[in-house]
């Protein structure tokens, strides 16, 4: 091989493995800034298309109804907790801030943040929805899937 072209060979390679660590550097960002959204019912079973639960220390959203006497307000401080269900378990919330004006018990949110328990999620935001008809699509839908999922549980049960 010329020294031409060993200069020309290696000119490629720096520049194929320098796009190789660039594309894994970008993917390894992006991974880290995504947040799967979890129906609390989602949350403790898993998701219905391959039973994923999300990991302790995972970013996500949240969204259900705040149960009706679940909130806590601390008097020294802004921390406030309260339990979020949407037709099965619920899941606990804790919110260090001050919350949306729309925010309160039997309303509809979307909380987004760390799950620190299998079962709370201590938010970084709260979103209250801003109609009683209105729902976000993602928490429709699975709504509906979990629904469909409680009543074949009860057919099975029952022999059907």
């Amino acid at each position: 091989m010329t020294p031409r072209r060993q200069k020309r060979l290696v000119i490629v390679l720096a520049l194929v493995l320098g796009l190789g660590a660039t594309v894994g550097l970008v993917l390894y960002a992006l991974n880290q800034n995504m947040n799967l959204f979890y129906t609390p019912s989602e949350l403790i079973n898993g998701k219905t298309d391959g039973g994923a639960k999300p990991e302790v220390g995972q970013r996500l959203r949240i969204g259900g109804m705040v149960v009706k006497g679940s909130v806590k307000r601390d008097p020294q401080s802004l921390r406030i907790t309260f339990k979020v269900a949407d037709i099965g378990p619920s899941v606990t919330v804790i919110y260090d801030g001050i919350l949306p004006d729309l925010f309160r018990e039997g309303q509809g949110i979307v909380a987004q943040g760390v799950l620190i328990n299998p079962t709370t999620v201590k938010a970084s935001e709260v979103l209250a929805k801003h109609d009683e008809k209105y729902m976000p699509p993602e928490v429709a839908d699975a709504m509906k899937i979990n629904h469909k999922r409680l009543q074949y549980t009860e057919e099975q049960l029952q022999g059907k």
